[in-house]
């Protein structure tokens, strides 16, 4: 059980990874290139899946040990949550990306 916890903390941490990675993009853009701009959009949308992995990694493990109460109390807000992330993550990295590829 202590285990599985480390799967939401994670899924937590690479979320906002996720986001900030592609902030740090926008606010260094006048310095960096291309390459650089890709390297982190591409480590933002990874950082995106694997968040999304844990979840679905934590919510099998609800299932394994036949928790369903838990899993009707959250799986709405995960749904939720999960989309939100995967959306703001597109958008950031579709910011990103227009306003390197714009300045060349």
């Amino acid at each position: 059980m202590f285990g599985a916890s480390w799967l939401n903390i994670g899924s937590f941490v690479l979320g906002g990874i996720a986001w900030i990675l592609p902030v740090i993009s926008l606010m260094q853009h006048n310095r960096a290139g291309r390459r650089t701009c890709a390297v982190l959009s591409t480590g933002s949308f990874s950082a995106c899946a694997i968040s999304l992995c844990m979840q679905i990694f934590y919510t099998d493990h609800l299932v394994k040990i036949e928790d369903w109460s838990a899993l009707m109390d959250t799986s709405h807000a995960v749904a939720l949550v999960a989309t939100l992330l995967l959306i703001v993550t597109i958008v950031l990295n579709v910011i990103t990306l227009g306003v390197y590829y714009k300045k060349k």
